[in-house]
């Protein structure tokens, strides 16, 4: 089965300097309906302004990943980490028993665009852990490109959840496809563009549940970014 959630249908918040779409519960958006998706908690599309940023915050037990579209992300965290996180990398947080950070664009002029997703992990308590790898656009092109996984299969960053995730750049008659074991739960989400999801048609912004899917497949892409996420239920 496939449930489209579309993007307009998200929670929304404009703090100013940070403008931000909910597709699951997050902060003072709650909805009963959307706590999230198997294992999936949160995927929040962000824009920080120029200049400005979230100062110092702690996270405890959760894999943390983010995709930046636009601009660049300054992070900084107190396991030592000081990085500038670009579009085509991602970058993976392992909170584990606690860690402080602070997320910024200290660009003068450019608003940056990016995802920030959270995936429970399967195991708690473990030292706090960071990990960031740059994924060509070439590796994407027309397939699904492993970028996380739970044993860092293929060079992905590596998640201690039981969680995968691809990206995937599509366009004309591109395809792409992924399996799901029984049992699995698909997630997919369009990052820009338009593309068809198992036959339906999603735009940027939207998204599609996958419950006793055996594949999902990709097609008719209109300068389509998207990802894919195989979940445990």
């Amino acid at each position: 089965m496939l449930t489209l959630r579309k993007s307009q249908d998200r929670g929304y918040a404009d703090h100013g300097w940070l403008k931000s779409f909910h597709s699951f519960s997050f902060a003072n958006y709650h909805d009963p309906e959307h706590m999230g998706w198997g294992n999936l908690r949160v995927i929040n599309e962000d824009r920080i302004a120029p200049g400005m940023g979230f100062g110092t915050h702690g996270h405890r037990n959760m894999e943390i990943i983010s995709y930046v579209l636009e601009g660049n992300l300054a992070h900084k965290d107190t396991i030592g980490n000081v990085k500038g996180i670009p579009p085509g990398d991602v970058q993976r947080m392992s909170a584990g028993n606690g860690v402080q950070h602070s997320e910024f664009n200290h660009a003068a002029d450019q608003t940056t665009h990016f995802l920030q997703i959270w995936i429970e992990p399967n195991v708690t308590g473990i030292p706090a852990s960071y990990e960031q790898k740059t994924f060509a656009e070439a590796d994407k092109r027309g397939k699904l490109r492993l970028v996380a996984s739970p044993d860092g299969d293929q060079g992905s960053v590596l998640i201690h959840a039981d969680a995968r995730l691809y990206a995937g750049l599509l366009d004309g008659e591109e395809a792409a496809s992924a399996a799901f074991a029984p049992g699995r739960k698909g997630y997919v989400h369009l990052v820009r563009g338009e593309l068809e999801v198992n036959g339906q048609a999603l735009k940027a912004g939207d998204a599609a549940m996958l419950t006793g899917e055996s594949a999902v497949t990709l097609a008719n892409g209109k300068a389509a970014e998207v990802l894919v996420f195989d979940l445990a239920s």
